[in-house]
């Protein structure tokens, strides 16, 4: 039974599940955040948990975080300092633990994916609805809408200055090795990691595809299992889209692209395009920002080149900072939730985004699993058979 978010005049103070390498990642991030103090460790793990505690000590020479071996321990014992929750968890305990905390009366973030499944992300959408009445926020991770240059091609879409959208091509063509896999027990499996790289890797750039292109329609992929072993779920998928607008795209992700190479996400449309590689602005060009452009009738390629005008020199340039990006996209999207607990408003990222983007990588699987297309509608709503088919 949810008790309603803890009022606090002073700092936000979070409690961080699941201490591994994403948590560890959240808990610099929110070290680094104003408006938010990490009050609280919780993982299965005391080991982990009292590691990170010592660490985060050190490092923002405040007090240790108390640590704790369950979210429900932490409330229990430590509630009334706890105000926001972040699930860094193993993606197939992230529902479970996301329902718990809202009904524990607090604000939740939720590291991406929302959760591996559509029953589960449903469970949370049920919870966050009812939190919502009274003034909880719920987030889930998709800290790249939050990139200058994302930000830049929402804007010029929405503004329509790319014209009509026609197409779009996602790519994430990374180099994960057999011991990566080999690392945890979880990774890898449909159960806990919830898909390969899809799922793992590539749900952040299918988040950007939808918040540029819309709702899918239809989806039709093929999947396989190319350089590893012991491994359940796929390491290369490929996809085609057909949105509601009637925009097509083509998706590819993979880690088995050694030695790893970019992200990459290119939007077409009849009055301009845009492409983002590894979060920067690779190129960008509408016809209303270059002088005598009345959209002729070829156009040639690379030319009018406009990032620089549209998000400076410096978020144009490639990536060259790997974690410092992240972490500071991160902020971003901590900052943002601050905003909205502070002013009653809705976060960039709700369940209902993450929903979508999750259904858009069960629709690949489904799909894949299929041999044929799949309705997105469909999909969303739960008509496949997915333990029938062999994927969760």
């Amino acid at each position: 039974m949810s008790t309603g978010p803890t009022a606090r005049t002073g700092p936000l103070r979070a409690a961080l599940v699941g201490c591994g390498v994403i948590g560890r990642q959240h808990a610099k991030v929110i070290s680094a955040t104003e408006g938010v103090e990490l009050a609280a460790l919780v993982d299965i793990d005391p080991a982990a948990a009292s590691a990170l505690a010592d660490t985060v000590a050190d490092d923002s020479g405040l007090g240790r975080p108390a640590a704790f071996a369950s979210l429900a321990e932490a409330l229990e014992k430590h509630g009334e300092e706890i105000d926001l929750v972040s699930v860094c968890t193993p993606s197939g305990l992230h529902a479970d633990l996301a329902v718990e905390a809202l009904e524990g009366g607090k604000h939740v973030i939720v590291e991406k994916p929302l959760d591996v499944d559509l029953p589960s992300a449903r469970r949370v959408a049920h919870a966050a609805a009812a939190a919502g009445a009274g003034g909880q926020v719920i987030s889930v991770i998709s800290q790249h809408r939050f990139d200058a240059a994302s930000a830049a091609v929402a804007r010029a879409i929405g503004g329509g200055r790319l014209g009509r959208i026609t197409s779009a091509v996602a790519s994430v063509a990374w180099w994960r090795s057999q011991a990566y896999y080999d690392s945890g027990a979880w990774r890898g499996t449909w159960e806990l990691d919830g898909g390969g790289a899809v799922m793992n890797q590539g749900v952040h750039t299918v988040d950007l595809l939808l918040w540029f292109l819309g709702r899918p329609a239809e989806v039709h992929a093929h999947t396989g299992l190319l350089a590893h072993e012991r491994v359940e779920v796929e390491d290369t998928a490929v996809a085609t889209i057909r949105f509601e607008s009637g925009a097509l795209a083509a998706l590819h992700f993979t880690t088995a692209a050694y030695p790893g190479l970019t992200a990459r996400i290119q939007v077409h449309g009849d009055r301009g395009s845009a492409v983002i590689d590894n979060d920067r602005l690779a190129y960008f060009h509408a016809a209303d920002g270059a002088a005598g452009d009345g959209n002729p009738s070829y156009g040639m390629a690379g030319a009018g080149n406009q990032t620089e005008v549209e998000v400076g020199g410096l978020e144009s340039s490639p990536n060259t900072q790997g974690a410092d990006d992240l972490e500071t996209a991160h902020q971003k999207q901590y900052a943002d939730v601050v905003s909205a607990i502070r002013n009653g408003t809705m976060p960039l990222v709700g369940v209902e985004e993450a929903t979508a983007a999750l259904a858009t990588v069960r629709a690949v699987y489904i799909s894949a699993a299929l041999g044929r297309a799949v309705s997105f509608a469909d999909v969303l709503e739960g008509r496949y058979d997915e333990a029938a088919l062999g994927i969760a």
